[in-house]
């Protein structure tokens, strides 16, 4: 087993500590930070999504994984930015105003950057003009989550911010929550809809081309 496939292993399992140094010792070894992305924590969070689908794995054991995955990225990240490596997108993600909620947000920004996208958190009760702002400095792609019915309904607000500062021809929006339906995404004009955390890197890739 080389040491990517360690990596790889640890991810999987969901070890963090074991990820982290998994990911110091390929990059010890000379192993390219891209590389290390590319053929390890790209892989076992696709992996983590297929198990996910076929009702392997469930919501904590993708946390988890989630987890490890970003403890082996957060090594290499300074150096993937250093040498310019090119991602899959740029993400902008929160909970609309009013919603507090923040597990499944968490859950599908750490598998988006396991999938390489490059993901600008923004938190939990955004603003439409908090997603404008961050939107302006060159997203490709807006998440919107909502966990209430209530807040639901903040989510055309969010869009229509985008098409009033000229955005939103050049940006890609996403929607999930468990309230959510495709007929509500499809009636705010959004272009996306996920259920759960992998149809949303299926969702973002291919809205972005990069599936």
């Amino acid at each position: 087993m080389t040491e990517l496939d360690h990596v790889y292993q640890a991810v999987l399992e969901g070890r963090a500590d074991a990820a982290r140094a998994g990911v110091e010792v390929c990059l010890a070894a000379a192993q390219s930070a891209a590389v290390i992305l590319r053929e390890a924590l790209i892989p076992a969070m696709e992996e983590v999504g297929a198990r996910f689908e076929r009702q392997e794995y469930y919501v904590p054991e993708m946390l988890i994984a989630a987890r490890a995955m970003q403890a082996g990225l957060n090594v290499i990240r300074p150096i993937l930015i250093a040498n310019g490596v090119k991602t899959a997108g740029r993400v902008v993600l929160g909970t609309v105003q009013g919603d507090l909620h923040d597990i499944g947000k968490n859950l599908v920004g750490m598998m988006l950057e396991g999938a390489g996208f490059e993901v600008h958190d923004l938190g939990t009760d955004v603003t439409p003009a908090k997603f404008v702002e961050a939107a302006k400095q060159g997203a490709d792609l807006v998440a919107m989550s909502a966990l209430l019915t209530t807040t639901m309904t903040k989510m055309p607000a969010v869009i229509g911010a985008l098409t009033e500062a000229g955005l939103r021809r050049g940006v890609k929006v996403i929607v999930g929550g468990a309230p959510l339906t495709q007929d509500f995404a499809d009636e705010i004009g959004a272009d996306g809809y996920a259920p759960d955390a992998s149809q949303a890197v299926h969702v973002s890739k291919a809205l972005l081309g990069s599936d």
